[in-house]
């Protein structure tokens, strides 16, 4: 009796599973069923053949005809990758228009539809790229409703723009609304890209993966040789909840043992995962695997072979930034100097990463519009400033090698020096000595700090500096004309020995050429007039801006003041202004006129004012500068010396004293706080921020 009850139960049991079996068989792949089309795996319930797929909105053509390797679509859309936990990647196009000087050149409008599969809103971004564009998708959802989103993306210059931002500086993103099923995406532009098109000449309009996209500046130029761009899809089966699913036994497609049901994040229909602790396709019997000792060396060696596929990736990328910033036009110059005089040297990723504690937040010493200054520490203990710049002009890399040469051969005791340059990442990094005690305008226009500045101390940072830029004009291998003298670019170190800084704007004169023709850059407030109206660029303008930087000196005013009235703005125009009627000493400041040393204030005053005249032709050389300086300070250090000779000398040399109506600065009078720049700079920084410690 007991033994005929077990024979039925087992019975039973056999005809339970092999009637589950049968069930089963409704809704499995048949055997040979194509597995891959070209290099893309394709897992069940999808398929490309009757009989191995789940149910008509899991079809796909595998195009082997046009495309080798063979390419897989759903509907007219290309597909690039599934994955059984819901999701599906597609390759989708963007709109664009194009414009140049004269108008419109093209533009074109992209749509996407697939009504069975969602757009993901948790994985993808509408994305707008331009200087000048206004991008905007318009769609349907799931259940019928419509939608519309866009942005907008506006810039005047590259300078603005940074890497990685998509912020609404030459890119903007939004989210996708969730359980949309298709969109249509135009762009337009406000005005045409006008005075923008060099670098930004067309404007783009996409839905886009949001882990796959990461805005550079070179999009701004360069995104229309994409083919496409990759979106993320969300599937699932059928319109049922897992709950109502399991009710009908015959359709539940979680076959697996081992797997679960989720319902999907977009309201409509479920997906399956294999249960915790096993992996495989869910939708297949018997396919959830428990994790196993060889599962876990395939891991280990699967993390090992992508971590040295990223260590090579990353190589060839430093390589092809050392390329690509003229890394082996700079070897070739190192070894044709090599022997005669220290000159840079080239620092490795590492290096500087290293001295930075990995560009740490607390080493930031100063930030600008086109870059970041950091404190680091050499291997050797070295101190040094390493500026990090935004961006580069891939078109006179010769030009910024030939500078970093020419600075780093520099042996000034007041120019900060050089000490060389990583060529390894997209923007060169270039390192230099370290100044501890912060910039002149700091020490001139901090309360606290000019109190310590007595007249020896100005006038000694005075012909410090005017030597400098005599030995840059005359003395250098190859002429050079600073262009950004302020006192920002001024640092004093501890003994409050003066350092001129910052060559980001610099130009190396050929020895043949008197003056150059130069799109405008310098800071407003030290430009010198002449050379803003006419861009040519001669000696005499850093001569303008050091006029510029006396009076800084003598009165403790700004350059740029929005504090004085409009008419006395310009600290060039005030002084000048203030000279001519007799109101001198009322506007020089009261720590060095308390010293008692008015002859010697009204002779800088004078050398200033000389400075300052509108036509470069009747300003002094900064050797003659330098020279009357030098021999002020003789003067204040040793007054019983005779300096006749020298005084003579300089007579002869200076021009003739400027007209009472020769001088009219007017024309810069708004301080944007800025400075406009273009070409390859090796520090493009105008606008650091030097802290109490140096740079």
């Amino acid at each position: 009796m007991a033994l005929r009850e077990m024979l039925v139960q087992l019975i039973t049991l056999l005809i339970s599973i092999l009637l589950a079996r049968a069930i089963a068989a409704t809704s499995q792949p048949e055997p040979g069923c194509p597995t891959s089309c070209g290099n893309l795996s394709i897992p069940f319930p999808f398929g490309t053949s009757d009989g191995c797929y789940l149910d008509d909105s899991f079809f796909l053509t595998c195009n082997d005809t046009q495309y080798n390797p063979p390419r897989t679509f759903a509907g007219d859309e290309q597909v690039l990758d599934i994955s059984v936990d819901g999701h599906m990647r597609v390759a989708s196009n963007f709109a664009q228009d194009c414009f140049n000087k004269s108008g419109l050149l093209f533009e074109k409008s992209t749509n996407f539809s697939l009504s069975n599969f969602v757009i993901s809103s948790t994985r993808n971004k509408f994305t707008a790229v331009g200087c000048d564009t206004i991008g905007v998708a318009v769609g349907e959802g799931s259940e019928g409703q419509n939608y519309a989103i866009g942005c907008i993306s506006y810039c005047n210059r590259i300078e603005s723009v940074d890497n990685g931002s998509c912020s609404g500086f030459g890119c903007c993103q939004t989210s996708m609304p969730q359980g949309a099923t298709d969109f249509t995406v135009v762009v337009g532009s406000t005005w045409n890209h006008t005075n923008i098109s060099d670098f930004n000449p067309c404007g783009y309009a996409f839905v886009v993966e949001e882990d796959y996209f990461n805005f550079s500046t070179l999009d701004l130029k360069d995104f229309q040789n994409r083919e496409n761009v990759p979106m993320v899809l969300d599937w699932a089966i059928g319109n049922e909840t897992c709950e109502d699913a399991k009710k009908n036994s015959s359709s539940y497609a979680c076959r697996a043992v081992n797997s679960d049901c989720y319902n999907s994040p977009n309201g409509l229909g479920y997906f399956c995962n294999c249960s915790r602790g096993y992996q495989g396709n869910p939708y297949l019997i018997d396919d959830c695997q428990g994790l196993s000792i060889s599962l876990l060396v395939l891991v280990v060696g699967s993390s090992w072979i992508y971590w040295i596929v990223k260590k090579r990736k990353h190589m060839k990328l430093k390589e092809k930034f050392f390329q690509q910033n003229g890394g082996l036009m700079f070897q070739q110059q190192l070894s044709r100097h090599e022997g005669s005089i220290e000159i840079a040297k080239i620092f490795t990723i590492e290096d500087l990463k290293k001295a930075t504690n990995n560009y740490d937040e607390s080493r930031v010493i100063g930030r600008g519009g086109f870059g970041t200054v950091y404190k680091g520490v050499l291997l050797d203990n070295r101190v040094v400033a390493i500026k990090k710049s935004k961006i580069s002009d891939q078109n006179q890399i010769e030009q910024f090698i030939n500078e970093v040469i020419v600075l780093s051969q520099i042996n000034h005791r007041n120019v900060v020096k050089l000490l060389g340059c990583c060529l390894e990442t997209e923007v060169p990094l270039l390192v230099y000595e370290f100044i501890t005690n912060g910039t002149l305008s700091y020490h001139i226009h901090n309360e606290g700090r000019a109190t310590l500045l007595s007249w020896e101390m100005r006038l000694k940072i005075a012909a410090e500096t005017a030597g400098a830029i005599a030995y840059l004009h005359s003395a250098a291998s190859m002429p050079i004309i600073h262009r950004d003298i302020k006192s920002t670019n001024i640092l004093l170190d501890d003994n409050y020995t003066t350092k001129v800084a910052d060559f980001g704007a610099s130009k190396l004169i050929p020895v043949d050429q008197a003056q150059l023709t130069t799109l405008v850059q310098g800071t407003f407030g030290y430009l010198d007039p002449e050379y803003f109206h006419s861009s040519q660029l001669t000696e005499k303008s850093d001569v303008y801006s050091f006029g510029v930087l006396l009076a800084e000196l003598l009165t403790g005013e700004k350059a740029l003041s929005f504090v004085r009235p409009e008419k006395d703005r310009n600290l060039a125009t005030y002084f000048d202004s203030s000279m001519e009627e007799g109101r001198l000493f009322q506007i020089l400041d009261h720590r060095p006129v308390n010293e008692g040393k008015l002859e010697q204030l009204k002779e800088v005053a004078e050398l200033a004012r000389r400075c300052l005249r509108v036509k470069g032709e009747e300003r002094p050389t900064m050797k003659e500068v330098a020279m009357e300086l030098e021999g002020l300070r003789v003067m204040e250090k040793h007054p019983w010396v005779n300096v006749n000779l020298y005084l003579e000398e300089t007579e002869l040399l200076l021009a003739k004293t400027v007209p009472s109506d020769g001088y009219n600065n007017g024309t810069i009078s708004v301080d944007n706080g800025c400075s406009s720049s273009t070409g390859y700079d090796s520090m493009k920084n105008q606008g650091i921020v030097s802290l109490n410690d140096g740079r």
